[in-house]
């Protein structure tokens, strides 16, 4: 397993976004939280600024669309130029149709579950997926604390992935940072957002690096 770093914007100044984009070049994507009001209780942006992000971005989009009606909206992120494209598994109504479009219009299409949704009714739609998220705290706001309990669900997902040989990347998301990091790697993560902990360090590139050097030494 490749370790990945996409560092979550959520945290970054929203004045500055070119420049903390060119901060977190060295990592492997930029995290785009797109967030409604409605599906969590948070407004962040929407597709004209993401487009001109991905238009600006020095390495790919991975937009994490946490909307309600995602099958309707999604694919528009992709037409945006985003590279992956992530939708949550309990706002999508027709969530098979919606990641082969989102294939279709050459986007990874990623699958997202909140903390309290199992990952067991999904995993027969693996072979539909490119990533599955599994989020470590409730979304909606950057800062929180990483839930522990969440480490057996990504056990399992890991395991499912493994089993069905499929390679789909297990991504999470909430609370990630030098002090948590290991232990979702040693659960089965390999794609870790990170928004606080990257944007709050001193050092960003150092951060990146740290980051990256914990997770590929504690994955399997």
């Amino acid at each position: 397993m490749s370790v990945q770093i996409s560092p979550s914007i959520l945290s970054a100044d929203f004045a500055n976004l070119k420049d903390d984009l060119a901060a977190i070049k060295d990592a492997d994507w930029a995290h785009v939280d797109v967030m409604d009001n409605h599906f969590v209780p948070n407004l962040t942006l929407g597709l004209p600024v993401v487009e001109r992000i991905c238009q600006v971005s020095p390495i790919p989009i991975d937009a994490h669309l946490m909307i309600e009606d995602p099958d309707r909206w999604a694919p528009q992120y992709a037409e945006a130029g985003a590279a992956s494209v992530t939708f949550h598994a309990e706002a999508a109504t027709a969530p098979v149709r919606l990641a082969r479009e989102l294939r279709r219009l050459g986007a990874r299409a990623g699958l997202a579950l909140r903390p309290a949704t199992p990952v067991e009714p999904f995993l027969d739609l693996l072979g539909e997926i490119d990533m599955l998220l599994v989020m470590t705290v409730e979304p909606g706001f950057g800062g929180q604390s990483f839930i522990e309990s969440m480490l057996p669900k990504i056990e399992r997902t890991r395991a499912a992935i493994n089993a069905a040989n499929l390679p789909v990347w297990l991504q999470v998301d909430g609370g990630i940072s030098p002090a948590t990091i290991e232990r979702a790697a040693a659960a089965g993560a390999d794609v870790f957002v990170a928004g606080s902990a990257v944007y709050g360090a001193d050092d960003i590139p150092d951060r990146i690096a740290q980051l990256r050097e914990q997770a590929a030494r504690h994955s399997h």
